[in-house]
């Protein structure tokens, strides 16, 4: 049996249970791990069969419970490489500090270096030329010679730890939490446009035009049953209309109402963002694609990503039906609307 559950979708967090066959994986994890896992329960789902977790792209509202979910699962989370360097750069953001500050610290340093116990300075005679540099000094020096070119960004520490901790040698366990906010239990990476497996269902990942590092859709195959999955695009090109055809679920981005948008609260650079090329889906632009390019062979739709400030669920589903004028049946096309605060009833097949 092949069942598709969606947790939540929206702007505050987004995330769908898939089973099929043996394997269940979890889409995107944009809840925090307690809600994941109190949303699963009651859609009928055990957190504990869990084989994978598959991202989309790293925004907040996709991948805000993602680390302590796999953590607390131990499960691996399948990337593209580039979202999940863009997710461990989200982690672990750079130390950024005035020359003033950096000086400070190498003085401090330098200091206790000073002060470490003779028995552990190594005793040879420093060249007669460096004996007039001050400690300060010659750090600054050092420091000048592995500078940042200026197209990089600001300097930080150079006396910082690495990014990915060694496992303590004594007891083998990885790094806290605290060390490495990053670490998972295995990370797994795929490509846009290669198809791989995770156990018994098949992911076939297309690129999609968002404002993220490395931004994918799928299409899920298992036991002969074929999901799409198409959020967070800016429009629908070519490539996502090739995939989205013979179907027989397609859960579809339906953001926003374009007047309810120009007329909202957001500040107007976001709401430039939410209608460039790379933001977000609109009723109009999603029903445009469900009249104009659908091939009308699913058996459910479900509109997500609805935003809560610049949409109705009424507006998303009118336009909808609209484009789905006399395709409707007990069969096919059924429409359904994806929630922010409460998982949808299941889909099975």
């Amino acid at each position: 049996m092949v069942r598709f559950t969606v947790l939540a979708s929206g702007s505050r967090g987004n995330s769908t249970v898939l089973s099929g066959g043996r394997t269940r994986i979890l889409v995107d994890a944009g809840l925090s791990c307690r809600e994941l896992f109190r949303r699963m329960r009651l859609a009928g789902e055990d957190p504990a069969t869990l084989n994978a977790i598959v991202i989309t792209h790293e925004h907040q509202d996709h991948v805000n419970g993602l680390a302590v979910t796999a953590r607390k699962l131990g499960i691996p989370v399948y990337f593209t490489e580039g979202t999940h360097r863009a997710w461990m750069r989200w982690l672990s953001p750079r130390r950024q500090m005035s020359y003033a500050q950096w000086l400070e610290m190498v003085r401090k340093q330098a200091a206790e270096r000073q002060a470490e116990p003779e028995s552990e300075v190594l005793e040879i005679d420093p060249p007669d030329d460096l004996n007039q540099d001050s400690p300060d000094e010659m750090a600054v020096e050092n420091w000048v010679q592995t500078a940042p070119t200026s197209s990089d960004p600001a300097p930080e520490s150079v006396l910082e730890p690495p990014c990915e901790p060694a496992p303590d040698p004594a007891s083998g366990r990885p790094p806290l939490v605290k060390d490495d906010p990053t670490w998972l239990p295995a990370v797994e990476y795929f490509r846009s446009g290669q198809p791989f497996s995770i156990g018994d269902i098949c992911i076939s990942p297309f690129t999609i035009p968002h404002d993220a590092a490395d931004p994918v859709g799928f299409v899920f195959s298992s036991e002969g049953v074929r999901l799409g999955f198409a959020t967070d695009l800016g429009y629908i090109p070519p490539n996502v209309k090739e995939q989205l055809r013979d179907l027989d679920l397609l859960l579809l981005e339906s953001n926003h109402d374009l007047e309810m948008l120009r007329d909202g609260p957001y500040p107007w650079q976001v709401k430039q963002r939410v209608l460039s090329r790379v933001g977000h889906l609109s009723n109009d632009a999603a029903s445009a694609f469900l009249s104009e390019d659908y091939d009308g062979q699913a058996a459910y739709i479900i509109l997500g990503h609805l935003s809560e400030n610049n949409n109705l669920p009424e507006l998303a589903r009118v336009a909808a039906e609209r484009a789905l004028l006399g395709r409707a049946s007990l069969l096919a096309n059924r429409l359904q609307l994806a929630a922010q605060h409460e998982p949808l009833s299941a889909i099975s097949f």
